[in-house]
């Protein structure tokens, strides 16, 4: 089973895991802008669950989010079919790298240093786990 495995090299395992990461992380932030127009949902009955269920199929920027998590979850299973998960799994550690970044030069959030720090942390332990 390992020599079936190995289809991809590892440039091109990284570059799809990469790729499959990036278009997730496009579509949260679609989601979260999406989410921002419909405004905060309250949700004590029956009525605020289908006004969330209108808002989001009325929303174009909350349908391309969940659009493109299908695309990725759809590379990301052709990545699983091909490296083990013990090495592909620790990327998905970028997502929130890069939800970090997105947040504070698209979104405009406030992101505090401790956040960043974090950040850098996630990206060491990305950095190690690929390496072993």
């Amino acid at each position: 089973m390992d020599q079936e495995k190995k289809k991809l090299t590892l440039a091109k395992s990284v570059t799809l895991i990469l790729i499959s990461i990036t278009i997730a992380v496009g579509g949260q932030i679609l989601l979260k802008i999406g989410m921002d127009r419909i405004g905060a949902i309250d949700l004590r009955g029956l009525g605020s669950v289908i006004t969330l269920f209108a808002g989001v199929i009325r929303s174009p920027l909350v349908l391309v989010g969940l659009f493109m998590y299908v695309i990725s979850a759809g590379l990301w299973l052709i990545v699983l079919s091909s490296v083990d998960l013990s090495f592909a799994y620790p990327f998905i550690g970028l997502t929130y790298v890069f939800v970090l970044f997105l947040s504070r030069f698209v979104l405009k959030e406030d992101v505090n240093p401790i956040r960043w720090a974090g950040a850098a942390i996630i990206t060491i332990g990305v950095i190690v786990l690929s390496r072993g």
